[in-house]
Formats: C-alpha cells, sequence, structure tokens
C-alpha cells in the first residue's frame, strides 16, 4: 500500500517510465497516481500497484 507523499520507482521493464522515481499523488482501486517532477517539466501518471516499488528516502547513491 503507497500512501500520499510516498517516493516509489517504477519497475515494469515495459513501461516508458521504467526506473523513474516520482512521488505518490493519490491511490485508489489499486491505481496509483504517480507525479514526476524534472527541471520545467511535471507529468502525472497512473500505475497498478504492482508496477511500482517503494524508495528508501535515507538511501544514498554511491558517492
Amino acid at each position: 500500500m503507497f500512501l500520499p507523499g510516498a517516493a516509489v520507482r517504477v519497475t515494469n521493464v515495459n513501461d516508458t517510465y521504467y526506473g523513474f522515481q516520482g512521488q505518490v499523488q493519490r491511490t485508489s482501486d489499486g491505481k496509483v497516481a504517480v507525479l514526476f517532477e524534472g527541471g520545467n517539466w511535471d507529468k502525472l501518471v497512473t500505475f497498478n500497484a504492482s508496477e511500482l516499488e517503494a524508495v528508501n528516502p535515507s538511501r544514498r547513491g554511491k558517492g
């Protein structure tokens, strides 16, 4: 279950947004609306909950 405000990543390899990370805006009937923000664009896309995974916000990339 994803709650609004949670960070998620798209895991469906057949999706255009595969690997993108966004923020959950709303959930309804097994569908999750995710907001992607990047530079000068914002996009709200709906996914099945099974196509997403939670992102651990405390985890940092290699650096």
